[in-house]
């Protein structure tokens, strides 16, 4: 069993930048795929950004550019750069794992409902 615990939100104004982190325990973590989503008041939750175990990356298009995912293999841990934020980026973030498969295209990892594993979410607030 996967367990994820997310940490790094909070409350930034408009334009700044935020690094949220998710420590896995409980498994082998570079067998896994993991991924970033969000939900933000009365919407459902959506997909931010996914990596492999190899660092291959895969992004929601209107967030290329602005967030940058990474791994690190060694520490169990994925991270999640976020800058040049905007108010409409406020949303509970949570951190999400899923058993890497080869035949498996990146962007399957993308959807909620194929993810296994998932934290209990970090905040993230930007204000204008």
């Amino acid at each position: 069993q996967v367990q994820l615990v997310e940490s790094g939100g909070g409350l930034v104004q408009a334009g700044g930048s935020l690094s949220l982190s998710c420590l896995a325990s409980g498994g082998t973590f570079n067998w896994y795929v993991m991924a970033w989503f969000r939900q933000a008041p009365g919407k459902e939750r959506e997909f931010v950004a996914t990596i492999r175990p190899s660092d291959s990356t895969y992004y929601a298009d209107s967030l290329k550019g602005r967030f940058t995912i990474s791994r690190d293999n060694v520490k169990n841990t994925v991270y999640l750069q976020m800058n040049s934020l905007k108010p409409e980026d406020t949303a509970v973030y949570y951190c999400a794992a899923a058993y890497s498969r080869a035949t498996y295209a990146t962007t399957w990892y993308s959807r909620v409902d194929n993810m296994a594993y998932w934290g209990k979410g970090t905040l993230v607030t930007v204000s204008s």
